[in-house]
């Protein structure tokens, strides 16, 4: 979507390839896997601050600003995993709010210090999805994320704004979204609010 992402020195910017199984689970569903692994880690790093996904792996603070964001590329049977997580400073300026560990009151460890948990924590998780399939991942997920019932608002590639309450995950990850009219309606890709 053209979006830059800032590299200040104290935050965490990282990249890392899954090779693909022909067993593997969908590879989309990687955006779960890696929510969780990164969620684990700042609980790891920052216990005491309160984290929630938001769908699909945007980490958000408490009160909604978003910490850490993930990007998924695949090249043929490789998915490329990029991770920015704000650990000492984040972005001003932008259309939603943002945050950074150390402004919450954490105490971040050393960005290299970080990185090496965060391996960790997406071997675990990576190796979850591998044997048990997008079901526990899901499960899971749903756990630290916004509960069902909240209301959202799908901003959509296309550029349509279609907002609802959701439903929960489809079987592969899809947001489902409940329309003012009661139909639910499957977002695969889009910028979700909470609203």
């Amino acid at each position: 979507m053209g979006r830059v992402w800032d590299s200040p020195s104290g935050n965490l910017l990282v990249s890392t390839i899954v090779r693909l199984g022909l067993r593997d689970p969908a590879p989309s569903t990687l955006a779960f896997v890696t929510a969780l692994a990164v969620l684990d880690t700042i609980k790891n790093i920052a216990p005491e601050l309160a984290v929630q996904i938001k769908w699909p792996n945007d980490i958000l603070s408490a009160d909604g600003a978003k910490l850490c964001g993930v990007l998924l590329e695949r090249s043929d049977n490789a998915v490329v995993v990029g991770i920015g997580l704000n650990l000492a400073w984040h972005p001003k300026g932008l259309d939603r709010p943002v945050t950074d560990l150390t402004t919450l009151g954490g105490l971040p460890p050393h960005p290299h210090a970080v990185t090496e948990i965060l391996a960790e924590n997406f071997a675990i998780w990576l190796e979850r999805w591998r044997i048990g399939g997008m079901q526990g991942i899901a499960m899971n997920w749903q756990k630290v994320a916004h509960p069902i019932g909240t209301a959202v608002s799908v901003h959509l590639p296309t550029g349509e704004v279609a907002d609802g309450l959701f439903a929960g995950l489809d079987e592969d990850g899809a947001l489902r979204l409940r329309l003012a009219d009661g139909e639910i309606r499957a977002i695969h890709a889009a910028d979700i609010f909470l609203i």
